[in-house]
């Protein structure tokens, strides 16, 4: 009796310990309540700026990124999607140009996004296959609606699988997060699951 109540014991602290290290991989780091949000009909979105900046994988981060990104921004519904083939630094955002692309694109929210690769080893850099990633939502007028992130490692525990894999994953458990929020908000219609 004592070893079924000792392993039952455990056996919930590991679950718990287990549900709680996941939920460190993604959250919401900034939200600000005071804007009201109208529905969310269009979309805009930029080209993630990438940390380690290396040329080599530009390209794969953005093809991945931007596959993800309309991939679970269609499954949303009535809401359209539009990139907007240019970077922005992440830490220092012009809002101004914000509200331009918004206004001439007729868009009510603009995301600010970042990929971050985890470095391995010392010295040079050697990238892992996980990454951090960050997203800034703006409205239409340029304020700071929700920053969102998600951690591979952390939030679905990944130790194999390629870079490609993690920045779509990344990609979309950010993404929806952030919509959640909105739908709770009721900008947005459609359940999110």
């Amino acid at each position: 009796m004592k070893k079924v109540l000792f392993f039952k014991t455990l056996t919930i602290i590991a679950a718990s310990l287990f549900v709680s290290c996941s939920n460190l991989g993604y959250g919401i780091s900034y939200m600000n309540h005071d804007i009201k949000l109208d529905k969310i009909n269009k979309v805009l979105y930029l080209n993630p700026e990438i940390y380690p900046d290396f040329e080599g994988i530009e390209e794969p981060t953005y093809q991945a990124f931007f596959s993800a990104t309309t991939d679970t921004l269609y499954k949303l519904g009535n809401i359209k999607v539009k990139r907007i083939d240019t970077e922005m630094p992440y830490d220092d955002i012009d809002v101004p140009t914000l509200k331009v692309l918004c206004n001439n694109n007729m868009a009510d929210l603009i995301i600010v996004p970042k990929v971050k690769y985890f470095k391995v080893g010392l010295g040079r850099y050697v990238l892992s296959n996980q990454v951090i990633v960050t997203m800034k939502s703006y409205d239409k007028m340029g304020n700071l609606v929700m920053e969102v992130f998600y951690d591979t490692y952390n939030g679905s525990g990944r130790l194999i699988g390629s870079a490609e894999n993690s920045v779509k994953i990344g990609t979309t458990g950010a993404i929806q997060k952030m919509f959640k929020k909105f739908q709770q908000r009721k900008a947005i219609g459609t359940p999110i699951s």
